[in-house]
């Protein structure tokens, strides 16, 4: 009987030795190492327009907002991503020069091919920092934000954002979002709702 080949497993050192000289980004989790798809126009678009919107909320605060360049440790030694926006304003981070540690908000657009992972697994990660109050996944095919938001009991509420007035308020950020301004220019139409077919019962 055959036996699966084995991914090679990685230390963080090497992880981070390989990503220097690598032309593309990876993320690291548990030892493997992934590489990072190529993104969309409107995945570009949509997270382009969060990071405007948080960076002129932030002027004149000491908090700084960062594109997916930049990379996050979410587990030190274990797992690092890459988010696609994110804002921390803790002055250590603003400190460093190559990764963050202490996020207050995480914005990931959705991709088909990421979706699960950043629902999941991800997200239960991004859980174990204990600076992050905010998570955002944006959808890049229709109008669709949806909101996790720490309480103050230390659950993650919920929130879905669909309708084309809709918008969220982060008053420490000093952040107001509307729906039309994280789709702006992204050439994606906003969620049609579609009412159910009357049953011939109701004639």
């Amino acid at each position: 009987m055959g036996h699966a080949e084995q991914k090679p497993k990685y230390t963080a050192t090497e992880y981070f030795e390989l990503e220097a000289q690598s032309e593309v980004r990876h993320e690291f989790f548990a030892g493997e190492i992934f590489a990072m798809a190529g993104a969309s126009i409107a995945h570009n678009t949509i997270a382009g327009n969060c990071y405007i919107m948080l960076r002129q909320s932030l002027r004149g605060k000491k908090c700084r907002v960062q594109l997916e360049a930049v990379r996050l440790a979410v587990e030190e030694g274990r797992h690092y991503t890459y988010p696609d926006v994110m804002v921390s304003c803790d002055p250590a981070d603003q400190r460093e020069s190559q990764q963050l540690h202490r996020p207050v908000l995480i914005v990931e657009v959705l991709s088909p091919s990421t979706e699960a992972y950043d629902r999941g697994l991800k997200f239960n990660q991004y859980k174990k920092l204990p600076s992050l109050r905010h998570y955002l996944l944006v959808s890049q095919t229709t109008w669709l934000v949806e909101w996790y938001q720490l309480t103050e009991y230390g659950a993650w509420a919920h929130t879905a954002l669909a309708e084309t007035e809709d918008g969220l308020t982060i008053p420490e950020l000093g952040l107001t979002m509307t729906l039309a301004e994280v789709y702006e220019e992204a050439g994606v139409a906003p969620m049609r709702i579609v009412p159910p077919a009357a049953s011939p019962d109701a004639w």
